[in-house]
């Protein structure tokens, strides 16, 4: 049963202090999925996020893609659950979050990018991937027009796809609040006090609020929310840049995923969205360490002519617009998930840029762990994303 007690707040007012289950910290991919799964376990659950409305950081910045292909079992089981959540949304709900189940394809032109993708299939296909590889007449009929030259295949799972975050996200929490849950947004988290190891309470800079348990959720700024509970999280956001072009008439499927590296840029990948846009993203090599959100005038000239080169068809598509997004990342490419720091204390971040497709996987997981009620497979999930791992195996597919 929620406690309740009156607190003066500076200039008099008066705040309701209830007592929750669990306050999540972060209303984003991860966040606002958890605290739904929370809400539909009937777990009390406050969400506090400094943004004005859910899905304000970097989930409005992710370009939708859904994928389960990852090179850990760990992060493939959690998309796999993910992407049930996201393709039995709109039948479930009557709710459109625009999913496209297109598939994803890691295109290979050289030798040794054709073998690391081999390599990897029995290990995804063991933890439950439905992949391949194929040869270059597959890849062409599910992208008329790629370039051939020098294709030597590649994998295809079809069964990722893509969906609209920001959708997505508002379904989360309208969900979540229609089975109870609250949310507060415009308050940033400054103080968490603690009592013989446990988390007693949440402080804001608009009030406090006591919990049973919380949840690290905070995206780019996980690590100092970290430090709140003396807890050092490996976790170093950086900058990454998108683009959605004019919407025009499908006339490809997948996601197409390049790792191929050239100056300045490592991988870059692009898909065409339920409503006709193409939307795509580049990792920068080197990395652009930080938290900024601002363009730049170098995306376009390194990723266009790449794009164009792969797939010529783009070539006369107008870009629309750009914008830049962070991506929390852990030393190994793999989240950091489960029970840290104080006896009541979880953790879900470093997401690597992937908190949108594994954020309802994360939720569900961090929600049974809660309940006391985990299935199958989960205990081994949690021990490969275990704060305390060494960081040794690197996410090939990050």
């Amino acid at each position: 049963m929620r406690k309740h007690r009156w607190d003066t707040l500076p200039g008099g007012n008066l705040q309701v202090n209830k007592t929750y289950d669990v306050i999540v910290i972060g209303a984003g991919s991860v966040g606002t999925p958890l605290v739904m799964s929370l809400a539909e376990r009937k777990i009390s659950a406050l969400c506090l996020d400094y943004e004005a409305s859910a899905g304000q950081g970097n989930n409005k910045c992710a370009i939708g893609g859904i994928r389960a292909t990852h090179s850990e079992p760990a992060k493939v089981a959690l998309a796999l659950h993910s992407i049930e959540i996201f393709q039995g949304w709109e039948e479930k709900y009557g709710e459109s979050i625009e999913w496209y189940q297109g598939g994803y394809t890691y295109v290979a032109y050289d030798e040794e990018i054709a073998g690391l993708l081999k390599k990897m299939i029995p290990t995804q296909q063991e933890a439950g991937l439905s992949i391949d590889w194929v040869g270059p007449d597959k890849i062409a009929e599910l992208a008329p027009g790629i370039s051939t030259d020098g294709l030597l295949g590649g994998t295809y799972s079809p069964k990722d796809g893509s969906a609209s975050p920001m959708l997505s996200c508002y379904a989360f929490y309208s969900r979540a609040k229609a089975l109870g849950a609250e949310f507060r947004f415009g308050e940033k988290v400054i103080g968490i006090t603690q009592d013989k190891n446990r988390v007693v309470s949440v402080q804001t800079d608009q009030g406090s609020y006591s919990c049973g348990a919380v949840v690290n959720c905070a995206g780019s700024f996980a690590k100092e929310v970290g430090a709140l509970v003396n807890l050092n999280l490996p976790v170093v956001p950086d900058c990454h840049e998108s683009g959605i072009t004019e919407s025009v008439q499908r006339f490809f499927t997948p996601m197409i995923v390049d790792i191929r590296t050239a100056p300045g840029s490592a991988n870059y990948y692009f898909y065409q969205h339920e409503t006709g846009q193409v939307v795509f993203c580049m990792t920068p090599d080197p990395p652009i360490v930080g938290a900024m959100r601002d363009e730049t005038s170098s995306f376009l000239p390194l990723v266009a002519p790449r794009m164009v080169n792969l797939y010529p068809r783009l070539a006369n598509l107008k870009v629309r617009r750009t914008w830049m997004g962070n991506y929390p990342q852990s030393p190994d490419g793999s989240p950091l998930v489960g029970l840290f720091g104080p006896s009541n204390h979880y953790i879900a971040v470093g997401m690597c840029g992937q908190g949108f497709m594994l954020g309802p996987g994360v939720g569900a997981l961090l929600a049974r762990q809660i309940a006391g009620d985990p299935i199958p497979g989960d205990e081994a999930v949690l021990d490969a994303l275990r704060l305390d791992r060494p960081f040794k195996s690197i996410e090939a597919l990050k």
